[in-house]
């Protein structure tokens, strides 16, 4: 068990870096790949307001065809950002978080697709050098000072309407699938109802149609220690001390509402209540406690308390379709869809993901439906999706009924 032990910590940190399974098990180094820049102007936000611009960072792997029709989308999950697979220098440790399924060869072949991912607004990293992003960190243009709360609400639709306007901008008009994980999957299962000529396929991984208010309440419990911290000031941080002991606390509940006990039993098998520093001072910590806040508190360098607070919106926002309700925001989706909810999954728990098919199912869509095994929780849709690749492969290749 050392050896699988050690693999685990291995894995925890590349989710901790913003990276995936893929990032260590690796067995070589796809093509290099280049960060680049999409602008747009006078960006319309769902709820009718405006941001004068959007910046976002995207990236590409494989050959665009000259119809421009084998073009895949990946959408990316919470804490994650557009860096998918493949490496940006080849002295780079760690490649994307998917690269075990996209690459040449691989279940999303770049041998015959061109595959895209970027960066969503209000990305949780506004600070990391390479996570482009506009959120409450930008600078506004009207005032010359960081929006804070006077950026707008943005929702889930605006995510892949920034997607859309990119995609626009490259000429592609159609899209061969849309595949993501955990947030990302609620983008590509909202691309498919907002635009159901543009779609023709979705792979929906550790995801849901709609959130519950289960699942609104817990993501607040990401956002409270942020609101209750002194330095947050409702939002207006920027020229003094960032709510930093929130943002940690914040961070480090993500973590851990991400893995199921199996496996963080595992990963911090030398805590237990046996430990005697916590039996003689109130103050001490245990192990466990300590391990998990400096991990989170190493995250808080790239990331941005408002961000976070209006990602955990975007979430608490979703329905698919943003229509009365789910059955009548699904009803344009023409695309074939396939759903992977993780067995195990604590935080979108699978009944999430079944919602969703059973809606698709009775609506009489060609929709289909099968769980990811594994002892992560929620990080099996990261991790243990390598799986799943023979069945992405086929999904990916068919046509029809």
């Amino acid at each position: 068990m050392p050896g699988i032990k050690h693999h685990a910590i291995l894995m925890l940190l590349a989710f901790m870096l913003g990276t995936g399974t893929s990032a260590v098990m690796a067995q070589a180094p796809n093509d290099l790949v280049e960060k680049q820049i999409f602008t747009t102007h006078d960006f319309a936000t769902y709820n009718g307001q405006q941001i004068a611009e959007v910046n976002v960072g995207w990236e590409a792997y494989g050959e665009l065809n000259a119809t421009k029709d084998n073009v895949i989308l990946i959408t990316h999950f919470f804490s994650g950002n557009s860096h998918a697979a493949g490496r940006y220098t080849a002295g780079d440790a760690l490649p994307g978080y998917w690269d075990a399924i996209i690459g040449p060869g691989k279940a999303i072949d770049t041998n015959l697709y061109y595959v895209v991912s970027s960066d969503t607004l209000v990305n949780q990293e506004p600070y990391n050098p390479r996570v482009t992003t506009t959120g409450p960190a930008t600078i506004n243009p009207a005032t010359g000072k960081p929006y804070a709360l006077d950026f707008p609400v943005v929702t889930i639709r605006d995510f892949v309407n920034v997607q859309k306007a990119l995609l626009d901008s490259l000429g592609i008009e159609k899209l061969h699938a849309v595949v993501g994980a955990s947030m990302g999957s609620l983008q590509a299962l909202d691309w498919a109802a907002a635009y159901p000529d543009f779609v023709e396929r979705v792979i929906s991984v550790i995801g849901a149609g709609a959130v519950d208010p289960w699942t609104i309440a817990t993501l607040q419990q990401w956002a409270n220690p942020i609101i209750a911290d002194p330095n947050w000031n409702e939002g207006n941080y920027y020229d003094a001390d960032a709510p930093t002991e929130g943002l940690r606390q914040a961070l480090g509940m993500v973590t851990l509402q991400a893995m199921h006990p199996q496996m963080f039993n595992q990963l911090y098998a030398n805590s237990s209540a046996r430990e005697t520093a916590p039996l003689h001072n109130i103050r001490e910590n245990f192990s466990v406690v300590n391990q998990l806040n400096a991990a989170a508190a190493a995250r808080t360098a790239n990331a941005d308390a408002n961000h976070l607070l209006y990602l955990v919106r975007a979430n608490q926002l979703f329905m698919a379709g943003f229509a009365e309700d789910l059955e009548t925001g699904l009803r344009p989706v023409t695309a074939r869809t396939l759903f992977l909810p993780a067995s195990n999954d604590l935080l979108l728990q699978p009944y999430l993901a079944q919602e969703a098919y059973n809606t698709l199912r009775e609506l009489g869509k060609d929709t289909y439906y099968e769980e990811i095994e594994g002892p992560w929780g929620h990080l099996d849709g990261v991790y243990m999706l390598e799986q799943k690749a023979a069945l992405i492969r086929d999904f990916l290749a068919t046509t029809g009924q």
